[in-house]
């Protein structure tokens, strides 16, 4: 059985910064295709970030490029989404989700990927 576990959410003040963590067991993220998502109250479940399964090469949202970065533990079968400069526009459920195989660079449409966690809550306020 598959599971994805997320943590690190909470609250941070705008230009703060948060480490997410999301942890699999039974599949490894080493060469899976891996996907950070956020969803907003009453918006559509976006990609925040995106790594191929091939080459591990990773492709950012405009509204977060330069001030979030994907990293992995590879001996800890996790996977972190290291958030800085945050806005009160980061405030978001933020997901991890993953697929065995996903062709070609870039993000895909939630709906294709296999895996996803339960979510954590980011809250950027003053």
């Amino acid at each position: 059985q598959v599971k994805l576990v997320e943590s690190g959410g909470g609250l941070v003040q705008p230009g703060g910064s948060l480490r997410l963590s999301c942890t699999a067991a039974g599949f490894s993220l080493e060469h899976a295709a891996i996907g950070w998502f956020r969803q907003a109250p009453g918006e559509e479940r976006k990609a925040v970030l995106c790594v191929s399964h091939y080459d591990s090469s990773t492709v950012y949202a405009d509204a977060v490029k330069g001030r979030f970065t994907f990293s992995r533990d590879k001996a800890k079968n996790t996977v972190y989404l290291q958030m800085s400069r945050l806005k009160p526009e980061d405030t978001a459920v933020y997901y991890c989700a993953t697929a065995h195989f996903l062709p070609g660079e870039g993000c895909y449409p939630p709906s294709e990927y296999e895996y996803w966690g339960q979510g954590t809550q980011v809250t950027v306020s003053s």
